[in-house]
């Protein structure tokens, strides 16, 4: 039989003792990945936790879908992660995706389908989706202004907006042609009969708006309307798929 030398028998116990190191360190890294998120299609979806933010979270856990992985295609840039809001401050953090209830999320694909399909250049892009009543509560406390005035900047948490159930968007179109949003008339967040889109035909009379602006809002309009989203006549960018009443009986409040 052939003798082993010590110096052999030495390394090879080495060598052993560093797998199950190495098999230690990959069941620690393994450790971090959660395998019990599904997608929007029933399909389990690898990703490690750490990665997630906080708020993120909390939309995956109450049954939201990340409206990126329903509608590729569509770009998101979520006005509340920035300071470019009429609050003025980031108040989302490290939040970068827009989320929306699964059925809401098939309706904004549609309509994104129906646009792409007149306009190739053309794409959604959202400025605000679900939004959690933590997050309403903070926007209203801190908006500088008399609790009766506040309700024409921003829901009473009491009450709720349908952004807080997830069933409301905030959107204009981008073009990808010139790589920027259509000219909408105002900014988004503004204020002022400008946005109203009840005041239209008066701000084409005092020459606020011009017409091209307007046949961009209504392109935005049809497309929305066609797959069930209601405007509102104080924000050309605000779309609800659902009254106030049908959202309290369907979904719960996003907290």
């Amino acid at each position: 039989m052939m003798k082993i030398s010590n110096a052999f028998y030495l390394l090879l116990i080495s060598g052993l003792f560093c797998f199950g190191c190495n098999q230690k360190e990959i069941g620690a890294i393994e450790g971090e990945i959660e395998t019990d998120i599904i997608d929007h299609l029933g399909t389990p979806t690898t990703i490690k936790s750490s990665e997630i933010p906080a708020l993120e979270k909390q939309l995956l856990e109450q049954g939201l879908v990340n409206v990126e992985e329903v509608v590729p295609e569509i770009r998101v840039e979520l006005k509340y992660s920035t300071e470019d809001n009429f609050f003025g401050k980031d108040v989302y953090g490290d939040l970068i995706h827009a989320y929306l209830q699964p059925i809401v999320a098939d309706s904004l694909k549609k309509a994104q389908e129906i646009l792409q399909s007149e306009y190739p250049d053309y794409t959604l892009l959202i400025y605000d989706g679900a939004r959690p009543l933590s997050v309403q509560q903070i926007l209203w406390d801190n908006l500088d202004k008399p609790d009766s005035l506040k309700p024409l900047y921003v829901a009473d948490p009491k009450v709720g907006s349908l952004h807080n159930y997830g069933v409301a968007v905030d959107l204009t179109i981008f073009d990808t042609s010139i790589n920027e949003p259509l000219d909408m008339g105002t900014g988004y967040d503004f204020f002022g009969y400008a946005a109203y889109p009840d005041r239209e035909d008066q701000m084409l009379a005092e020459g606020t708006l011009d017409s091209a602006q307007v046949a961009n809002r209504n392109i935005l309009r049809k497309v929305m309307n066609q797959v069930g989203f209601m405007g509102i006549g104080s924000e050309w960018w605000h779309f609800n798929a659902y009254s106030r009443k049908e959202a309290g009986e369907k979904f719960k409040i996003i907290n």
